[in-house]
């Protein structure tokens, strides 16, 4: 009876290797190095969308031209959908603009789109400087005109999405974090390492 129980439990761990070895090899690797880092402040990342282009539609850029994500392809892009009537918003921006103090460059760029109404752009970009983020270029995309918004599923502000080099999502965030918190610049770091690989 005793041999049984041995040989039993032998069995039930090496199916747990195999298992282990046939889930490390499979799927999407990029993936799978990336959610490690959804914990602490990042714990909300989602991973759900990823691989899917940065949606269509166009936004007004600081120097008052059209323009969309595609414009800015080529680099990382942290794109954080935020609003000035929006409390949670406003509260994240000052960790934004440190994310792009700390890593903003050639590689990355925070992109904040205010979703503001056409006539409230002026008093966002004002907002945007008072709020600690005047380093982030400002950029509006009012929701009456919000192809580039609901193109890219936000169903809520704010909504942060992280864009490869190539445009494809990586992964969002809805709700507020702490976008300089010790698990955000780490998960920044790893997709930046990552996008350097491809």
């Amino acid at each position: 009876m005793t041999r049984y129980a041995f040989l039993g439990l032998f069995l039930v761990g090496l199916a747990a290797i195999v298992y282990v070895l046939i889930s490390a090899s499979s799927g999407n690797t990029g993936s799978n190095r990336l959610e490690r880092y959804a914990t602490g402040e990042m714990q909300a990342l989602s991973f759900a969308s990823m691989g899917q282009p940065a949606p269509g539609g166009t936004f007004i850029d600081a120097d008052g031209e059209l323009r969309g994500l595609d414009s800015l392809r080529g680099r990382t892009i942290l794109v954080n959908y935020w609003a000035t009537w929006c409390g949670p918003c406003e509260k994240e921006m000052p960790a934004l603009g440190a994310l792009q103090t700390a890593r903003g460059g050639d590689a990355f760029e925070v992109v904040a789109l205010s979703v503001d109404a056409r006539d409230e752009g002026d008093y966002a970009r004002r907002r945007l400087a008072e709020l600690g983020a005047a380093n982030i270029r400002f950029r509006h995309a009012p929701l009456d005109q919000g192809e580039v918004v609901y193109g890219a599923g936000v169903r809520g502000f704010p909504t942060t999405i992280l864009y490869g080099p190539d445009g494809l999502e990586i992964a969002r965030l809805e709700g507020d974090a702490d976008w300089a918190s010790l698990e955000a610049v780490q998960f920044i770091d790893a997709a930046l390492r990552l996008a350097g690989e491809r």
